[in-house]
């Protein structure tokens, strides 16, 4: 006979429904997850207005994801559980370039760009040279690895929330590292900017006196045959809010200078207005099963 639902009992009782579930790694997620919730309840003593104002939370930030918008992307964010499952995949033994979140913007396929190209379209911003390498954890060279990266525009908005403002896929690009496993682009320095508040995520942040803002960062995702694939931020060090994320993504190992260069003659080697910024991002990947 099955035991009796009780405020002691309750997580046991979910958690035997499970029992008869074909995956096993779906029967473990569901069995902790029910754990956890349960023991929350009773822990905070939740009351039936607490619960119902958190079913109509989540229904409503549901709601708000459609198109471009994902607002259970954001609440996952600010909440901290997309930096924790990050870090959680992608422990490396500090051999390997660290990670971070890949963010709510990354929705659209970033177009195949040729080394050095500027992915700046939209013709504002202080001009920036990104150059940098894709190595293993050995110190060797990966050719081919592709670098994708997207970034905020000089106002602190991506494209896709700004169409018909924007042009399209501004500061977007996908590159491929040379036989040395180099890779340089043109863009501009990055720009602090708030995640969008007008939903109920926003509200959230209000309701605790948390601020909204994300300091100065460009978008990575490199990725090579053989090796895990990294989603990472190199971070501006002077930015505004570089202590203070909103979803908690910076570390430590991310945060580079954008130096100032005033140079005519690299300027005009690389294609850009003098004097211009420049960063340099070397990327370290391990291999798969490491």
């Amino acid at each position: 006979m099955a035991a009796d639902f009780s405020e002691d009992a309750s997580a046991d009782v979910v958690s035997a429904s499970f029992a008869r579930a074909a995956d096993p790694r779906l029967r473990e997620l569901l069995t902790g997850l029910v754990g956890h919730l349960h023991q929350f309840v009773r822990e905070v003593e939740l009351t039936d207005l607490e619960w119902q104002q958190a079913i109509a939370f989540l229904t409503e930030a549901g709601k708000w994801s459609q198109g471009v918008r994902q607002e259970l992307i954001l609440l996952s964010d600010v909440l901290g559980v997309s930096m924790l499952v990050e870090t959680v995949n992608n422990r490396t033994g500090g051999v390997a370039t660290e990670s971070t979140v890949l963010g709510p913007f990354h929705v659209v396929e970033s177009p195949i760009s040729a080394l050095g190209a500027d992915i700046a379209l939209d013709g504002k911003g202080t001009p920036c040279l990104v150059t940098g390498r894709v190595r293993s954890a050995e110190g060797e060279p990966i050719p081919g690895a592709t670098v994708d990266v997207w970034q905020a525009n000089d106002d602190g908005f991506y494209d896709v929330q700004q169409p018909g403002v924007q042009p399209e896929l501004n500061l977007r690009g996908l590159f491929s590292a040379d036989e040395q496993g180099e890779f340089w682009f043109r863009t501009i320095v990055p720009r602090y900017y708030p995640i969008p508040t007008d939903g109920p995520v926003g509200r959230l942040l209000a309701a605790t006196g948390r601020h909204p803002y994300r300091p100065a960062h460009i978008h990575f995702i490199v990725a090579a045959s053989g090796y895990r694939q990294l989603t990472t931020h190199v971070f501006q060090a002077d930015s505004s809010y570089i202590d203070s994320d909103a979803v908690f993504g910076v570390k430590a190992s991310l945060v580079r200078e954008f130096e100032l260069v005033d140079d005519p003659a690299a300027a005009e080697r690389h294609g850009v207005p003098n004097p211009f910024r420049h960063m340099d991002f070397e990327v370290v990947l391990v291999e798969v099963g490491s």
